[in-house]
């Protein structure tokens, strides 16, 4: 009898941290706070109210670009890897994920930052690879000009390469720290890099050693051809765009399939959609919270957001009830896929720039209802395919109190989701092996065939 090789399937759950406004008018809300973005108190609320939950990971999106159209949470925000450092110290168990552009980083940096919170947290750090998609953003480091897409792509994989050479400068028994000897370490187990390639050229080796899970997970969220690739041959968690079920589950489908093409076990990807709910305890508490959401979002506040997709384009020069306009192309080499997905949104239903503007910032129909209704379309697109999980993001200020308090009990108890934590790590929490270090694989197969050679003499 053949076993599966994998325990059973369950939901990943991470939370999208942020203070206030990056609904755009969800910070105009009575019981908001409107400067919450930098508001440690309340991040320190939404991570151990997300951990008392049981998610798999916290998630701190970042960009390098602001400007007078930005969101009131990109305006005025804390920079992830310092904020997921306060959390590490005030979480035990949830994971920490934060999002460093790799276009505008150097290697040695981002290594050096990220080990150092897979230290501090013991283990729970992940990092979110992004090649930054606003052009603006070459203009705060002094560069001539933004990457082209096709560019990122290769900064991004040569980056990838070379962070994940320096984590394992360090093999686990380097630092013998032997005090009668004298000796610190072990020199035959620090390893230079000494990478030289079309982007960077990093000696190494790097001045921290490994933490408990080997090295920190890798996200990422492409879509475009480019990015479904980099994601599914690199990427251990995959962020997926919006959509319908039907075109979220060809997605999830798509980068398995290339998963499996680059020799990696498809089963151990996971692909998490973006999670909006409003939860109600019956029928008229929920239209009530939908109500509020909707009236939050202006048409004022809609265009700067349908903008950002699009190079943060001002769609405020075209009339609101006139067809949606041809500015296909500027999203080309900006957000590629959630500007292509807008655009045949628009055309597929004859929309107005108006109602595209709406319909992009408003909750998804299926994940309105009661608590038994949202958990019956959260295991239809599990079940179905869709996803191995989601990232939950708040529309009103209470969204995650009420998801934690009355949908995840459901899901516990259909035996979708944990009712407890069984790994300390964030690699345990998804399922993943701890990666051995390449330089002791690479000894211990050397080993292994000198033995096998004598014994076949």
């Amino acid at each position: 009898m053949s076993h599966s090789t994998h325990p059973p399937r369950q939901l990943k759950l991470g939370l999208i941290l942020h203070g206030t406004g990056a609904g755009w008018g969800d910070w105009r809300h009575p019981q908001a706070h409107p400067k919450g973005s930098t508001d440690i108190d309340l991040y320190l609320q939404q991570a151990r109210l997300a951990e008392a939950g049981r998610f798999d990971f916290l998630f701190v999106a970042d960009s390098v670009h602001i400007n007078a159209r930005s969101s009131p949470h990109y305006l005025n925000r804390f920079e992830p890897l310092t904020i997921l450092s306060a959390l590490a110290t005030a979480t035990t168990h949830i994971g920490l994920v934060g999002t460093v552009t790799v276009s505008y980083s150097e290697p040695y940096t981002v290594a050096r930052q990220f080990a150092s919170l897979d230290h501090i947290s013991k283990g729970r750090a992940g990092w979110n690879v992004v090649t930054s998609w606003l052009s603006g953003s070459a203009e705060n480091y002094g560069k001539p000009a933004h990457p082209p897409h096709a560019v990122r792509y290769g900064i991004a994989a040569e980056h990838l390469q070379v962070v994940q050479g320096l984590w394992d400068s360090w093999e686990d028994d380097a630092i013998v720290a032997n005090r009668e000897t004298g000796q610190f370490f072990d020199p035959t187990r620090l390893h230079a890099l000494n990478h030289k390639g079309a982007h960077f050229s990093v000696a190494g080796p790097l001045n921290i050693a490994r933490s408990r899970q080997g090295q920190p997970v890798i996200f990422q969220a492409g879509a475009s051809d480019d990015g479904r690739n980099f994601a599914s041959r690199h990427a251990d968690a995959i962020f997926a765009g919006g959509g319908t079920f039907e075109e979220v589950r060809d997605y999830v489908a798509d980068v398995k399939r290339r998963a499996a093409g680059f020799g990696r076990d498809p089963a151990r990807l996971a692909v998490l959609p973006g999670l909006r709910t409003i939860v109600g305890r019956d029928k008229a508490e929920v239209e009530d919270k939908y109500r509020q959401a909707i009236s939050l979002v202006t048409i004022e506040e809609a265009l700067p957001a349908l903008g950002r997709s699009f190079n943060d384009h001002d769609f405020s020069q075209y009339p609101l009830d006139g067809p949606f306009p041809d500015v296909a192309a500027l999203g080309t080499e900006s957000n590629r896929s959630a500007s292509e997905r807008i655009v045949r949104l628009a055309r597929a239903e004859n929309l107005t720039l108006r109602q595209t503007a709406l319909r992009v910032l408003a909750p998804r129909g299926e994940f309105v209802g009661t608590p038994d209704q949202v958990a019956d379309a959260i295991q239809r697109w599990f079940e179905g395919g869709a996803a191995d999980g989601f990232i939950f993001g708040q529309v009103l200020p209470h969204d995650l109190e009420d998801f934690v308090g009355l949908v995840v009990p459901i899901l516990q108890q259909r035996g979708l989701f944990r009712t407890d934590y069984t790994a300390q790590t964030l690699r345990g929490h998804l399922g993943l092996p701890v990666l051995v270090n390449r330089h002791t694989a690479a000894r211990l197969a050397g080993q292994a065939q000198q033995a096998a050679a004598k014994v076949a003499a």
